[in-house]
C-alpha cells in the first residue's frame, strides 16, 4: 500500500570508486521509495576531509545518473533540507552537541589513547567487557577544570542509559541489546570535528527519515542510534525513531565479505565491460530479495512495482559473476535493435575501437547489429565481433588459423574463391551454397568447410553468422581476404 510519507536515504562517502554492494543498498531504498510513493534523499557525507575527495564526489554522481537513479532532495536538485553535503552543515552538528552536553546527554571525555588502552587491557585481563569504562561520566566541576589546565584535549561521549535497547528490524525481526555491550560513545573529536556517530542520526533526524535501510555491517551502531534519537526528541530536534532494516552481507569468494578491494566488487568495471544498468540492477536486486520462485530476469519497473522490504532475506547473498553475466546477456537481448546499436556504440569507436573512426562505417554496423544482439555478454565483446568489418585486415588468431588451415586448406580455399566469385552477393543463402558446393568437390561437410574461409575473412574460428557477415563485408573484401589466406599458406 503506497505511502506518500515514507522518506529513505542513500548517504554514501565520496570515497573511491562505488562498490556494488552500495549501490545494491541504494537500488533497495530507491526501490522502497519508488514502491511506496515516498521519498528518495540522496545525502553526501563528506565529513572525512583526508579521505573524501572532490572527484570521487563527481564520479558517485556520474554513477547514480547512469544507473537511473533519481533522487527527490539532494545534489544539484536541493529541496526543503538543503544542504545535502555534511561538510556544508557543520553549524548545525555543533549546535546539537552543544543541546546534548547543556541537557546533561553527552560530555567531555579527557582520558588519553594510552590511558584508554590501559584501562582496556585490565578488563580483558580480569574477563570483563573492555568497552569504554565510563571515567568521565559524572566529573566534577573541579576535575574538569583540574584536566584543562593539564592541557588536556577532551572529545565528547554520548551518554548511554543503563538499559537493555529493543527495537524490530525490518528485515530481522525483534532485536534486544543489553547496556553492557554498548558503552558511551565519541560523538566529536578533540579537534571539535564531528563523527559519523553524531552527523549521521542527526541528519536523519532533521531530514525526517522514516526507514533507515542499510548494510549488516551497521547493526551494531543501532542501538547507540536508538538512545541519541530519543535524546534529540527530548531536545525537541527530532520528531521519531526511523525503523531500521539491515541488508545481508554481499559475499565474495571464500564466503568473505566483498570488500572494496576484491576486484569484482568496483562498480566502473561493470560498467567498462558494458554490463546495462538494467541488467546489473536486475542482478544486485537478488541478493537478498526475490521476484519470484521461477523468475530471475524482470525490468527495473517491475522490480519497483514487486519491492516490498518485508521479503528481503538476512541470510548473506553470494556474488555470482557467471551469473550477473548471464543476467545481463538476457537484457541485451530485450532491447531493440536500435536501442542495442545505440548501446554498443561507446564501444565502436575510440579508445575502444581498434580502427580509425573513418572506417566507421554505420550502414555495415546497423545491417550486422541484429545477429550479433543475440550473441553478446556484455557490450565490449561487440569490438572484436565487428572489427573484421571495419579494419583493413583481419587479426589472426594464431590458434584459430592453426586450427582451421588442417589438411589441405589452399586447394578447399581456391575453390571456395571460385564458387564465391560466381555467387549472387545480393543472398546470404547463395554465399551459403558457394561454400557447401565446395566443401563436397573436397569431401567436407559444411562445417569443415566454411572453417578456413571464416578464418581467412574474420580471422576467427567463431563469431557471428558468417554468410550474413561476408554478404555485408561485400564480395571485393571477402575475395581479397581469401587471396590473402592463400598467400600466406603459400609462405
Amino acid at each position: 500500500m503506497a505511502n506518500a510519507n515514507i522518506r529513505v536515504r542513500f548517504c554514501p562517502s565520496p570515497t573511491g570508486n562505488p562498490h556494488v554492494g552500495l549501490v545494491r543498498t541504494a537500488l533497495f531504498n530507491w526501490a522502497f521509495a519508488r514502491h511506496n510513493g515516498g521519498t528518495f534523499v540522496f545525502r553526501i557525507e563528506d565529513t572525512d576531509a583526508a579521505r573524501d575527495s572532490e572527484e570521487s564526489y563527481q564520479q558517485l554522481l556520474d554513477s547514480m545518473r547512469w544507473l537511473g537513479f533519481t533522487w527527490d532532495e539532494g545534489p544539484e536538485i536541493g529541496g526543503p533540507h538543503a544542504p545535502y553535503r555534511q561538510s556544508q552543515r557543520m553549524d548545525l552538528y555543533k549546535d546539537v552537541a552543544d543541546k546534548l552536553i547543556a541537557g546533561g546527554y553527552a560530555y567531555p571525555c579527557y582520558c588519553t589513547t594510552e590511558e584508554l588502552d590501559e584501562r582496556r587491557e585490565a578488563a580483558r585481563a580480569a574477563g570483563r567487557a573492555s568497552g569504554y569504562d565510563g571515567h568521565c561520566r559524572d566529573l566534577t566541576d573541579e576535575r574538569k577544570q583540574a584536566y584543562e589546565a593539564e592541557g588536556r584535549s577532551h572529545i565528547v561521549r554520548f551518554r548511554m542509559p543503563d538499559e537493555a535497547t529493543t527495537f524490530t528490524d525490518l528485515v530481522r525481526g525483534e532485536i534486544t541489546v543489553q547496556p553492557e555491550n554498548v558503552t558511551d560513545y565519541g560523538i566529536v573529536r578533540a579537534n571539535g570535528a564531528p563523527l559519523y556517530t553524531l552527523v549521521n542520526p542527526v541528519d536523519d533526524a532533521l531530514m525526517e527519515i522514516t526507514h533507515v535501510l542499510r548494510g549488516e555491517d551497521l547493526l551494531s551502531s543501532t542501538p547507540r542510534q536508538i538512545a541519541l534519537y530519543k535524546a534529540l526528541i527530548e531536545l525537541g530536534v527530532a520528531k521519531e525513531i526511523p525503523q531500521f532494516g539491515h541488508l545481508p552481507y554481499v559475499m565474495g569468494e571464500g564466503n568473505k565479505k566483498l570488500s572494496k578491494r576484491d576486484p569484482q566488487a568496483s562498480l566502473n568495471l561493470y560498467r567498462e565491460r558494458g554490463f546495462l544498468p538494467e541488467g546489473l540492477l536486475n542482478y544486485l536486486s537478488l541478493l537478498g530479495w526475490s521476484f519470484s520462485a521461477d523468475q530471475d530476469v524482470f525490468s527495473i519497473e517491475d522490480m519497483v512495482a514487486k519491492f516490498d522490504i518485508d521479503d528481503v532475506n538476512s541470510n548473506p547473498a553470494r556474488f555470482d559473476l557467471k551469473k550477473a553475466e548471464s543476467i545481463n546477456a538476457d537484457h541485451i537481448r530485450m532491447l531493440d535493435e536500435k536501442a542495442f546499436a545505440e548501446a554498443c556504440e561507446p564501444w565502436l569507436r575510440a579508445p575502444h575501437a581498434p580502427w580509425a573512426p573513418e572506417d566507421f562505417d554505420r550502414a555495415a554496423w546497423e545491417r550486422i547489429a541484429p545477429y550479433a544482439q543475440t550473441r553478446l555478454t556484455v557490450l565490449s565483446e561487440i569490438t572484436a565481433n565487428v572489427d573484421f568489418l571495419f579494419l583493413s585486415e583481419p587479426v589472426f588468431d594464431q590458434p584459430s588459423w592453426d586450427k582451421a588451415m588442417k589438411g589441405e586448406p589452399a586447394a578447399l580455399l581456391t575453390t571456395a574463391r571460385e564458387k564465391l566469385d560466381a555467387a549472387d552477393w545480393s543472398d546470404a543463402e547463395s554465399l551459403k551454397g558457394a561454400v557447401l558446393a565446395a566443401g563436397e568437390a573436397h569431401g567436407l561437410k559444411l562445417g569443415k568447410a566454411q572453417a578456413p574461409v571464416r578464418v581467412a575473412v574474420t580471422g576467427r574460428t567463431v563469431g557471428l553468422p558468417l554468410f550474413e557477415s561476408l554478404e555485408i563485408l561485400g564480395k571485393e573484401k571477402t575475395l581479397a581476404r581469401v587471396d590473402a589466406a592463400l598467400a600466406k599458406l603459400a609462405a
